[in-house]
């Protein structure tokens, strides 16, 4: 495996709604970036500028991914913009759906992909159209399991625990404003609810079936928008609305706005969550070095 310091490599920047990547085409997973590497090139100022890193990578030349090969060729090795390894991710999954497509790896249609969450479905509408990620079914826990508070800019809320293979805590608020600048982690209690950090939401009502959010994610800060984060958001406010597709046997869809555009997220009966929304290839490029500080 090469260094990320020893050679030259190509890069691609995206973003889906505004929630963005660099994307490094890494077929045969030759290329070693440590995580000060993938914190500096996610630095908007020392680096190229991103939330995370999306390592494109086949399944079967990944150790993460290996038991997956013979369901998806395609594994989505990504990166938080700490350095950090993640689960999932909700808009790098339809920005790395994008990027296959673009380089002729895949067509227009349905795809398979890996993820540290496992292996997920996407479906790349025609010209450049949206692309719908099938996220998984979220994680519930119910009862006190399930109720966490988050704490920020001196105020508190009871939130929703909710797991979209990477964890998050949904709070109600009167006003998106309420969180403050969120420029530092808001505080979860209990503290072991969440002992490898948490995506933290703020959500406020805007219609029937219809809320926006603002998010700081583990490792990124705020940022413009997340995917998981508006699939936990979508059943919590579900839920708390009262609505159940697995006992109603009928779909839920909410429109979840984001502060970098709109997200349709859809609860099928068999609890299967179905993300859509838009992903776009802004840039391309060659990097001759990481200088680390």
């Amino acid at each position: 495996m090469t260094s990320a310091q020893d050679v030259p490599f190509q890069f691609l920047k995206g973003h889906g709604t505004e929630n963005d990547f660099v994307i490094i085409p890494d077929p045969e997973g030759g290329l070693e970036l440590s995580a000060p590497e993938v914190a500096r090139l996610c630095d908007r100022r020392a680096g190229i500028g991103a939330d995370g890193v999306l390592r494109v990578v086949r399944s079967a030349a990944h150790p993460d991914a290996r038991a997956m090969a013979g369901d998806a060729e395609w594994f989505m090795d990504y990166r938080n913009g700490d350095g950090s390894v993640a689960e999932m991710c909700g808009n790098g999954a339809r920005v790395f759906a994008r990027y296959l497509q673009r380089a002729g790896l895949v067509q227009p249609g349905d795809l398979t992909f890996a993820t540290r969450a496992g292996v997920r479905r996407a479906h790349i509408a025609k010209d450049e159209g949206d692309i719908t990620v099938a996220m998984g079914r979220a994680g519930l826990p119910q009862g006190a399991d399930g109720e966490v508070t988050v704490r920020a800019a001196g105020r508190s809320w009871p939130a929703r625990k909710v797991s979209m293979g990477n964890p998050h805590a949904v709070a109600f608020v009167g006003d998106l404003a309420d969180a403050g600048p969120l420029l530092d982690a808001p505080e979860t209690a209990p503290a072991s609810a969440y002992p490898e950090g948490v995506n933290v939401e703020f959500v406020v009502d805007r219609g029937p079936r219809h809320v926006a959010l603002r998010v700081h994610e583990r490792g990124s800060g705020e940022t413009r928008s997340c995917g998981t984060g508006a699939c936990a958001v979508m059943v919590a406010a579900a839920r708390r609305d009262g609505a159940d597709p697995q006992k109603d046997g009928v779909p839920v869809t909410y429109t979840v706005d984001v502060p970098g555009g709109r997200l349709v997220i859809t609860e099928r009966t068999d609890g299967e969550i179905e993300m859509t929304g838009p992903a776009v290839i802004v840039a391309e490029g060659r990097i001759d070095s990481i200088p680390l500080p």
